[in-house]
């Protein structure tokens, strides 16, 4: 017996099976390394012997591209903190960058409300339909507004802090001051127009452009947006 046991376990090394962990989540909600750094020190040196080498799982979804991901990564780990990957709903382009630096990323899965045409996760709008959406509200600091494949229509506003994310165009009829990322799932013939020009960030499939590399002439101004080349242009309409 003990001799088949010896050959079985030789034939099958490995087994997987379904199982479920709890970890602790720390929420990062600043983009400000040395403050994030020192909350976390501090936390630790109120309950020592609770956070000495606790692993733990990093929600970012207050973050966007514009972090130093790979700095902000190092101070979390020399606080004594062990990251064992990501959670919380991550744009394309910090995505790319979390993936390059070898964390997973995971999906929380939870999804709040379940209406006709999209799905509400927080501050999340999730549009499953194929038809042009058309947003007429201000779109406020915190929300993020997701369309799958059509184009996404702003006919308001868009504040510093929130991010519009569609598989086709996007259009702001209104001062755009967060993030537009267009032809997110790789389509590099999208657009980005806009009639005022302040955005935090815009993309295309994956390519993007920060505030304070545009020309201060463009802001405040008409802009289209557009790859060529795999080169992101920002340029006027007028």
């Amino acid at each position: 017996m003990i001799l088949k046991n010896f050959f079985m376990l030789q034939n099958n090394p490995i087994e997987f099976k379904g199982s479920v962990f709890t970890f602790l989540v720390l929420y990062i909600k600043n983009h400000i390394i040395n403050l994030v750094k020192n909350a976390i020190s501090k936390k630790i040196k109120e309950s020592p012997v609770f956070f000495k080498d606790a692993y733990v799982m990093l929600n970012i979804s207050h973050l966007t591209a514009s972090v130093n991901w790979n700095d902000m990564y190092k101070a979390i780990i020399s606080t004594g903190l062990r990251i064992i990957g990501i959670c919380g709903y991550v744009d394309c382009i910090l995505k790319s960058i979390v993936v390059r630096s070898g964390l997973p990323i995971f999906n929380d899965g939870k999804t709040i409300l379940n209406n006709k045409n999209y799905l509400q996760k927080n501050n999340f709008l999730n549009f499953k339909n194929n038809k042009s959406v058309i947003i007429t509200k201000p779109v406020r600091s915190g929300q993020k507004i997701y369309v799958k494949q059509s184009d996404l229509i702003i006919t308001n506003n868009v504040s510093t802090g929130a991010e519009l994310i569609s598989g086709g165009n996007i259009h702001i009829y209104g001062k755009m001051r967060g993030r537009a990322l267009a032809g997110v799932h790789g389509d590099n013939t999208r657009h980005i127009f806009c009639t005022q020009f302040f955005a935090e960030i815009v993309s295309i499939s994956g390519e993007y452009v920060l505030l304070d590399q545009v020309s201060s002439s463009l802001l405040g101004c008409s802009a289209h947006v557009f790859l060529n080349k795999n080169i992101l242009y920002v340029k006027s309409l007028t």
